[in-house]
């Protein structure tokens, strides 16, 4: 596990380096996708990987999917049939 101060200067690193509505290509792109990836493959929501990084959900939900990444599905409850009563 990291420590909080490693993961804040990184964040604020990536913040640096990607200004928010700035065009991500080339390397830059490849290092933030795989970047991506390894946090959502140890857990990170995509909704964290967005506020983290200063992007949108779609941005970072389209970088996953460009990276070949299976999202997982959604959490919490759902709705379907209900239990019969006794």
């Amino acid at each position: 596990m990291r420590s909080p101060e490693r993961t804040s200067h990184e964040e604020a690193r990536v913040a640096e380096t990607l200004k928010k509505g700035s065009r991500v290509t080339g390397a830059a792109r490849e290092k933030l996708a795989a970047d991506l990836k390894k946090k959502y493959d140890d857990g990170v929501s995509i909704r964290a990987l967005a506020e983290e990084t200063g992007r949108s959900y779609g941005f970072v939900h389209r970088m996953l999917t460009e990276s070949g990444v299976v999202l997982r599905g959604r959490g919490g409850a759902t709705r379907g049939k209900k239990a019969p009563s006794a």
